[in-house]
């Protein structure tokens, strides 16, 4: 099983909270994603400039390095190339995987949004696919199609590269992506402290916490349904 944990540093700490307060709160994250053993993290801020998201994505190397957690640039190839990271993740309407691979150094991961078969047809020579929205998500409108299981089951029976599912991911639902063939999960609110409202609920909170206890129950739960599932390498 492949897990990848997807920032947001809105959310995980608060949406007017500084810069400086925020990125610390991803490097505590990162810290514990790394401890629990997370694949994959991949740093989605698309509003920081490139300045700010290099030295983002430098921050969370620093504390991954040795570790199995690779650091995944959402869709800036040349932040992610430029800062040495271990792969970068393409929106779906970005340049073509073929392009990206022109591009990258030796062993550099490439990965691919999707949102149905067609999609999936389209991003031959991908390492991986992150397949959705499958359920409704916090982080998407309420008008956002829905992939759903069966889209999500014949996504990855279409693919030709391990396929991940996004959106809407508990861990209650593990066993639902795993029995539709999916080779692992990617998510956001999963791995963070649930959100704080009211009075007592500061700016300036972080809800980084450690993931080892979410990490293991989701791959035992998928485990249980995919015997020998398949990872990255």
């Amino acid at each position: 099983m492949t897990i990848c944990l997807v920032t947001d540093r809105r959310r995980l700490s608060a949406a007017d909270a500084p810069l400086d307060a925020s990125r610390r709160c991803l490097v505590a994250q990162a810290r514990h994603a790394a401890a629990a053993g997370i694949d994959l993290l991949q740093v989605r801020e698309r509003d920081l400039d490139a300045k700010d998201l290099a030295a983002l994505v430098v921050d969370l190397m620093a504390v991954t390095r040795g570790t199995a957690t690779r650091v995944i640039v959402n869709d800036r190839l040349d932040v992610a190339i430029a800062c040495g990271a271990g792969g970068v993740h393409l929106r779906g309407d970005s340049i073509a995987v073929e392009a990206a691979r022109r591009l990258a150094p030796p062993g550099f991961l490439i990965g691919r949004s999707v949102h149905g078969v067609d999609d999936a047809a389209q991003a031959a020579g991908a390492d991986y696919l992150i397949a959705g929205t499958v359920f409704a998500s916090p982080s998407k409108s309420a008008g956002q199609a829905l992939l759903g299981v069966d889209g999500l089951r014949a996504v990855a029976a279409a693919a030709g590269a391990p396929v991940l599912a996004i959106g809407g991911i508990t861990e209650g639902r593990v066993d639902e992506v795993a029995a539709a063939g999916a080779a692992g999960i990617a998510a956001i609110g999963l791995f963070m402290a649930p959100e704080i409202s009211g009075p007592g609920a500061a700016s300036s909170s972080c809800r980084a916490v450690p993931l080892r206890n979410v990490v293991d129950a989701a791959r035992s739960r998928f485990d249980g349904v995919r015997r020998g599932s398949q990872r990255l390498r």
